[in-house]
Parts: C-alpha cells; structure tokens; sequence
C-alpha cells in the first residue's frame, strides 16, 4: 500500500499533474494540501474516473485540504478535536481532515504557516500544533495498535539541515525553538517521523520557491513530513521524496512524499 502527501498549491492548476502522478506511481492514499478552492470547485470526477473517492475541506481560495483513495474511505473527519480558530470572527480553517483507509488512519494536515515571530498568527501556529498534539497523543492512548498517519505540510524544518542556509532564516518562521519543540513534542506523544527515517541524507528538501532560481539551486526546505504511529510505524518499509515532481510544466513548489506500507 502506498500513501503520499503533497502540497499541491492549488488542485485547479495543477489536476493534470496530479492525475499523471497517480497513473505513474499507482499511489493508493493521496492526502493533499493548500488545494485553494472550495468543496463544490474539486475536480473530483476527474479523480473519480481513475477510481478514486474523494473527501474535501475548502472554503475559499486559501488553504484546503483533501484525501483521495482508492482502497475506501470512512468515518471522514474534518478538523480534529480542539482544533483553534483564526481570524475575525475566529472560525476554522480548512486545515484538517482524517479519514480511515484500508485500515490506516490518514489525516491531512495544513500547518498554519506563523508568517513572522511577532505575528499573531505564530501564536496561533504554536496553539495549532499544541492541540494536535494533545489529541493525538490521546488516540494513541485509547488504542495503542491504531494505526495513524499524520501526514502534510508542517511549515517547519526542524533541523539546521533541513534548510538551505540557516543564516538566512536566522528570526524568522519555520525554524524557530518554539516551532521545532512543538514539532518534536509530537514524537514525544509517541509518534515517529518516518521520512526521516527512511531518507536520512541531510540538505535533501520537499519544497523550493518559485523565486530566484531557488530550485536549480537547490535552495529548498524538508517541511512536508510523515508522522506515524507504533503500529503504522512499523509496516513502513521504504519512503520516496519524488523531486522530479518540481520539474516541468507548472510545478507545486513542494513535491510528494510517499510512503510504501507492507500488507
């Protein structure tokens, strides 16, 4: 069984690249992120018509998350418990949705992004992956076999290497102390980052911006991540960063991580 993540930036622009990606690699659980569109705007016939069913969470042209599978989808949940609201008047965002695949629980996860130290939305952030955490931590406690994967864009890098000059980042986002301790407290509620695992190799990245050339470059960042529980952990037996995804006609600036599960 195979299960991906990628920040799309955009499902619309970029459908006929996701589709060819799921004929190439036959990818049976696609949890997608930043689709930037509403429910009824998916193109979900599209994906229907290479056989997979489809759950979306999109309220407007910002954020948005979706899961699509070919191996069934059940009990879908969007936003998990606890989950904080932004803005004004605060609401949720379309940020979270979880759904049970051929057994292994995926949720799709939009980490807020925190924009700068002193903004708002950085505290927001640390509440965000608080709360995540809490409750992640507490389906693990009510069922230490369940398999979970917690799986997305995490906007956070959190090792040195994991960027590509950490003096460029020096005070800003995504590399933080409060940011890399709230990432590892998800480890510490008994979670294991497997990509890591699986793909050691330091200055090895998931994301690049569209400006100055930063990809021919290779002046990314590993912010797209794969945590897993006990027992999902286990059944892990390979993972691909597929960078060749970033080349071509109109990129994502993050490409997919895959995940290969043994039976």
């Amino acid at each position: 069984m195979l299960v991906a993540t990628w920040n799309i930036n955009s499902i619309r622009a970029r459908t006929d690249r996701a589709l060819a990606f799921l004929e190439r690699t036959g990818v049976d659980v696609l949890a997608l992120q930043e689709t930037k569109c509403k429910d009824e705007q998916f193109p979900r016939a599209e994906f229907e018509a290479l056989g997979y069913e489809v759950v979306t969470s999109g309220f407007s042209q910002w954020n948005g998350v979706a899961i699509a599978s070919k191996v069934g989808i059940d009990d879908v949940e969007v936003g998990f418990a606890g989950m904080p609201s932004w803005g004004d008047p605060a609401a949720a965002e379309a940020r979270a949705i979880g759904a049970t695949c051929n057994g292994v629980r995926v949720w799709s996860l939009y980490v807020p992004n925190g924009r700068e130290l002193d903004d708002p939305h950085y505290a927001y952030k640390l509440e965000w992956l608080a709360r995540l955490r809490d409750t992640a931590g507490g389906w693990l406690a009510a069922d230490p076999e369940a398999q979970v994967a917690l799986v997305g864009d995490w906007n956070i890098a959190p090792l040195d290497t994991d960027v590509w000059d950490m003096g460029f980042f020096a005070g800003r986002t995504h590399v933080s102390p409060a940011e890399r301790e709230a990432f590892a407290a998800i480890a510490a509620a008994g979670y294991t980052e497997v990509s890591r695992e699986h793909v050691p190799a330091e200055h090895t990245y998931t994301y690049w911006d569209y400006q100055q050339l930063r990809f021919p470059k290779n002046m990314g960042m590993r912010i797209d991540l794969t945590y897993a529980s006990p027992a999902l952990a286990a059944r892990v037996t390979g993972v691909t960063i597929e960078r060749n995804e970033r080349k071509g006609k109109q990129p994502s600036d993050h490409v997919p991580v895959v995940l290969r599960l043994a039976d």
